[in-house]
């Protein structure tokens, strides 16, 4: 095994400051096109050029040999957030999540209210119905930790439906989450929104040094930015048909029960919605352990990502995910540099590797024969007797008769 090469002290320095940048612009989705301007103007900073969907996903492209786009590195910069639901008559706001997560990493968090003005935004707070112990005693710790029993406290002179109305504010308003990031001395970074603002940073940094470097890659590869992954179709639409491979960028679950680590990198077999591709997943476990990169392999049972949304719409690629490492995910989150710096490093050895299967996977379809079966071995079983004897396949078939036929009503 031999030593990774570090990323450069000045690219990482240039990946947490982007980070920083990217966390402190809120996005959740629905309401992205704050970061994806953003976005795009960093890559126009290092000249890749862009393009934008109809409903705003980024679709940017690395120079690579191949004559199609054979290739995609998909991350996601929407986040969680809320939206309104109710005016409320005592001057506050109820509101509903947009994305998954609990009402109790959402009590006590400070929020920005956006109205249809996009210029403006008022600040509050979600708060439970029942905060203040001097008022409620035992009652504050009893009552519910659902969406029910919260509601945004705005911080404006308002006490009544309708001086939230003269405010501005309406139903179907955007509720940001603001991220307070902190980079430790230990090199752990804590806040809101690290999925999937991390993975935006990695490979906006990988596109950097490509570029930066004039790197013409073996394949020509889409670095695809997606909005709505936190709602689960981030990556159906966007991709091109010709992309051979698919490489989801996104938080590993670091909790009791998994093996996702907070200092390197991690492969998923498999998340609710069933194995990622049997051998671009152990591509990138066998580049990990050659070029010394710390890297261990999960399982996720209650998790979806960019690849699943991707499948689900009819992509007809291989499909992986590439996690780095997070505690307490969708809520207060916490992963460390050197997790982000070894999905880096993974990540720029795949793009300078050939395809998993050059000459099958150039096509999206092809014939039995060339079919890479012997990658993936299985022993056969042995076919029941169905009389004295033993078989070890099945006896020789009629060959019947040609179909369709040649001629007849048929025909």
């Amino acid at each position: 095994m031999r030593q990774t090469a570090a990323m450069a002290e000045a690219d990482r320095t240039w990946m947490v400051d982007t980070l920083l940048a990217l966390l402190q612009t809120p996005s959740p989705a629905g309401r992205t096109d704050a970061v994806m301007q953003l976005i795009g103007n960093i890559f126009d900073d290092f000249g890749v050029p862009f393009s934008l969907t109809r409903r705003g996903a980024l679709t940017a492209e690395l120079p690579g040999e191949s004559a199609t786009t054979d290739r995609a590195l998909v991350v996601h910069a929407d986040t969680i957030g809320c939206m309104v639901r109710r005016l409320k008559d005592n001057g506050r706001l109820e509101v509903i999540p947009v994305g998954t997560f609990s009402a109790r990493f959402a009590a006590g968090a400070r929020v920005r209210i956006f109205s249809d003005d996009p210029e403006e935004f008022i600040t509050g707070t979600v708060m439970p119905l029942k905060a203040s112990g001097h008022a409620f005693g035992d009652e504050i710790d009893l009552q519910p930790t659902d969406w029910e029993h919260v509601e945004v406290r705005v911080d404006r002179k308002v006490s009544s439906r309708e001086d939230l109305v003269r405010l501005g504010l309406q139903i179907g308003d955007f509720v940001a989450f603001i991220a307070s990031p902190e980079l430790t001395a230990d090199g752990y970074i804590v806040s809101r929104h690290l999925d999937g603002k991390a993975g935006v940073a990695v490979a906006l940094a990988l596109a950097k040094n490509f570029a930066e470097n004039k790197v013409v890659l073996p394949h020509r590869t889409m670095v695809m930015i997606t909005i709505t992954e936190e709602v689960g179709h981030g990556a159906s639409h966007g991709l091109p048909a010709d992309v051979a491979e698919l490489v989801s960028v996104d938080n590993a679950v670091c909790a009791p029960g998994q093996h996702s680590i907070e200092d390197g990198v991690t492969i998923p077999m498999a998340d609710l919605h069933g194995p990622f591709d049997y051998h671009l997943t152990r591509k990138l476990c066998r580049l990990a352990e050659e070029q010394g990169i710390p890297c261990v392999r999960d399982v996720f049972r209650f998790y979806r990502s960019d690849a699943a949304a991707a499948i689900e719409a009819g992509a007809g690629t291989r499909a992986a995910l590439v996690g780095f490492g997070l505690d307490g995910s969708h809520g207060w989150e916490r992963t460390h540099l050197d997790s982000l710096q070894a999905v880096y490093c993974l990540l720029h050895t795949w793009l300078q590797t050939p395809l998993t299967f050059a000459k099958w996977d150039a096509k999206p379809s092809g014939q039995l024969r060339d079919f890479p079966s012997s990658e993936q071995p299985a022993p056969s079983e042995r076919w029941v007797p169905l009389a004295r004897g033993e078989y070890e396949g099945p006896g020789e078939a009629s060959p019947g008769s040609v179909w369709p036929p040649s001629e007849g009503p048929q025909v």
